[in-house]
């Protein structure tokens, strides 16, 4: 006779399941615009005056990460001039302190809010993963970090 479970272990086994299959993708809800979406470009123009009144207009991005889950945002991204031509981090609002800082890779943290992406927090050139142990970032969806 073969071993069989009752119905009610089978469903928890089934629920189980589910559970292990659904809460990983949950987990990385987090989704990357596609280039040359409204989106992406709402969230670079809400980024780029942060960034051109330190190093100077006019910026472009290269995206290093750019992540979205629901009404937050977060970017990675390298500043450099359109065309890509670099920008010296010691002609900039940095001057002599850009020794000290790893380059002016920008990271910026937005949330959406009355129809518009706002930058919540940001850091130019950190050395470290600034964002550790910061409350602010316990309240963001899992996925948006690195």
């Amino acid at each position: 006779m073969p071993f069989r479970l009752p119905a009610l272990a089978r469903l928890a086994a089934a629920v189980l399941t589910l559970l292990a299959l659904v809460l990983p993708a949950a987990a990385q809800g987090a989704r990357e615009p596609a280039r040359g979406t409204p989106e992406r470009a709402a969230l670079m123009d809400a980024i780029r005056p942060l960034v051109e009144v330190r190093v100077g207009a006019p910026v472009e991005f290269v995206v290093v990460r750019l992540r979205v889950a629901g009404d937050w945002a977060f970017a990675i991204l390298d500043p450099q001039r359109p065309g890509g031509g670099q920008i010296d981090p010691a002609r900039t609002i940095y001057g002599e302190d850009a020794e000290y800082m790893d380059g002016l890779r920008t990271y910026a943290l937005l949330v959406q809010a009355n129809g518009r992406w706002n930058i919540v927090d940001y850091a130019v050139g950190p050395t470290d993963a600034f964002w550790d142990g910061n409350p602010l970032y316990r309240q963001i969806p899992q996925g948006l970090l690195p």
